[in-house]
């Protein structure tokens, strides 16, 4: 068994054509096919069902495939630091969108004063895009806002967050001091996309209470959510580090959560078998220095409560 035996099985995982693996390494489809035969004699079980001439990876199948990103991606790193040593090390990291939006740039200029000889790339999206590039090893680390799934990653509650109701300091709702928790259920929302960790807490919480979400606009752009709460009177839930300057330009009116129940962290994520270098250990403890200021300090908000 070989790393390249790993590469062809991991392309075959991922198109779920020999055709299409054989193509990508400019071989034949039948080497393609003898190194997959050759894996599963090696470890002795079956690795893809053959079903009306489709493949369909078996468990032990998933099994190999989670091991084998992480040798592969490892193999990779080896031969890059052997190979190019005038190579700057670099680290990948993931962010979904609020922490893109309020904390990863401040993270990285922090972390490059004292590590200027290392390269960050930096990718944003939801989180559960962001987990599945930690699966795939196509990031070493990520800052989430939301829960992670996988049992073959790790994460670490680094920073604190919560979420608040914001409406536009013209609508109604900023004019009371208590709004109660059926109301909510007939005015209309923006909000995230699915897979974003804010919306998966609040749609669990408003589910939990039996109220319906009335959404009339979504979409993974902060700023847009915010000028739609601000222009259209629409209701948002957001994190409370995203809507600093609004509050203070007098644009947003804030309601809390009486119940504390959108208290949050970011999560530092990382995969179970990842190495971890000195680098991303510091880059990790600059993340944790990030503490929540208190942003509603002096500010008169409203409260939600339940009926």
């Amino acid at each position: 068994m070989t790393i390249r035996h790993l590469k062809i099985f991991i392309a075959v995982a991922d198109s779920g054509k020999m055709s299409i693996a054989a193509s990508k390494f400019y071989i034949s489809q039948p080497t393609v096919s003898q190194a997959i035969r050759e894996l599963e004699e090696h470890y002795g079980v079956l690795l893809f069902e053959r079903l009306s001439k489709k493949l369909y990876i078996t468990e032990e199948g998933r099994k190999l495939l989670s091991y084998a990103r992480q040798v592969v991606s490892e193999f990779d790193d080896l031969e890059e630091k052997m190979f190019e040593e005038t190579r700057r090390e670099k680290i990948r990291i993931g962010a979904t969108v609020t922490v893109g939006n309020c904390l990863l740039t401040n993270v990285i200029n922090s972390f490059k004063k004292s590590n200027t000889e290392v390269e960050t790339y930096a990718y944003v999206n939801n989180t559960k895009i962001i987990e599945e590039k930690l699966l795939k090893s196509e990031l070493d680390m990520g800052i989430v806002e939301g829960k992670i799934k996988s049992p073959d990653l790790i994460s670490i509650p680094a920073v604190d967050d919560y979420l608040v109701l914001v409406c536009s300091t013209k609508h109604p709702f900023a004019k009371k001091k208590k709004v109660k928790l059926s109301e909510l259920a007939d005015v209309s929302f923006a909000m995230r996309e699915k897979g974003s960790g804010t919306r998966e807490l609040f749609e669990n919480y408003m589910s939990e209470q039996g109220v319906p979400i009335k959404i009339l606009w979504e979409g993974n752009c902060p700023g847009a959510i915010k000028r739609a709460v601000i222009e259209n009177q629409y209701l948002a839930v957001i994190s409370i580090r995203l809507i600093e300057e609004e509050i203070k330009n007098g644009e947003i009116h804030v309601i809390q959560n009486s119940e504390c129940a959108w208290d949050r962290y970011f999560s530092i994520v990382h995969h179970k078998n990842k190495h971890i270098t000195e680098s991303i250990k510091n880059l990790m403890e600059v993340v944790k220095n990030h503490k929540q200021t208190d942003i509603l300090q002096g500010i008169e908000t409203g409260m939600l409560i339940k009926d």
